[in-house]
């Protein structure tokens, strides 16, 4: 598996894990975090998507609800909800992870973890979402290009923990 596969898959259980729980990125959750890889370079993408994700779910929420037509965001299933958090934050607010390869990793994590349709689900809520986020014309261009490599991972300074956030 490739680093920054691993790497979501990671956040993906750190964001089940938050969204449960109904939490702020804790401490506990960076250390979830920091034991599930002994590579720097999947701990410091999982840590970065799971607190990107988490933070801008509020926005995702949004976007996804508006894309998801017929089903509300808290009605979804708890993973494929936090599958399509972790793809919505990539595709707005990752300028170096191209569109398709977050929509293409989105699915692959359906179809790993989640009930047999979610593949599906996932794909058509996300090729809306591309819409919304980047516009008709610019998603055209997206889904039509070759799939790009993505970037390798950098290296980050390692951060200190996250605070829980005051009430």
């Amino acid at each position: 598996m490739k680093r920054r596969e691993q790497a979501r898959q990671i956040a993906l259980q750190a964001l089940y894990q938050l969204d449960i729980r109904h939490e702020v990125v804790s401490p506990e959750i960076v250390e979830f975090l920091r034991e599930s890889t002994k590579d720097p370079d999947v701990y410091f993408f999982a840590r970065r998507l799971t607190e990107g994700a988490w933070g801008w779910r509020e926005e995702a929420d949004k976007v996804i609800g508006q894309a998801a037509e017929h089903w509300r965001i808290e009605r979804m299933a708890t993973l494929d909800r936090n599958i399509l958090r972790l793809a919505a934050y990539e595709i707005a607010e990752c300028p170096d992870i191209p569109p398709r390869v977050a929509i293409d990793q989105a699915i692959e994590l359906a179809k790993r973890f989640s009930a047999a349709e979610s593949g599906a689900f996932v794909n058509g809520v996300l090729d809306r979402v591309l819409r919304l986020v980047k516009g008709e014309d610019a998603a055209k261009e997206e889904l039509k290009a070759p799939p790009a490599a993505e970037e390798p991972a950098k290296e980050e300074p390692d951060a200190p923990p996250v605070a829980e956030a005051e009430a």
